[in-house]
């Protein structure tokens, strides 16, 4: 099946925002299990984190493998969701 430009267009934003929302999926699990459950030098705590991230990261480098995200895009997506999960790791420790 050959997709026209229309489509390949849709299904490549459609991946995107897949990939987008697993990353907010990450984020709320990792700010829930701060407020709730764990410190983050709790090793359950890095273990959730480094399992969440790196399906996130196979899940970005298959897109990219397929064409359907942009490298750069895919590593953007992971260092914004980085810093967003450094800068609550700060505020979880000032309080």
């Amino acid at each position: 099946m050959i997709l026209s430009p229309e489509m390949a267009t849709g299904h490549r934003e459609k991946a995107f925002e897949l990939l987008q929302a697993d990353a907010a999926k990450i984020l709320k699990l990792i700010e829930v299990q701060m407020e709730n459950l764990t410190m983050p030098q709790c090793p359950l705590y890095e273990e959730v984190l480094d399992t969440q991230m790196f399906g996130l990261s196979r899940e970005i480098d298959f897109a990219v493998r397929l064409n359907l995200v942009d490298e750069a895009d895919g590593k953007g997506l992971l260092e914004s969701l980085e810093r967003q999960l450094s800068a609550l790791h700060e505020a979880s420790m000032r309080k």
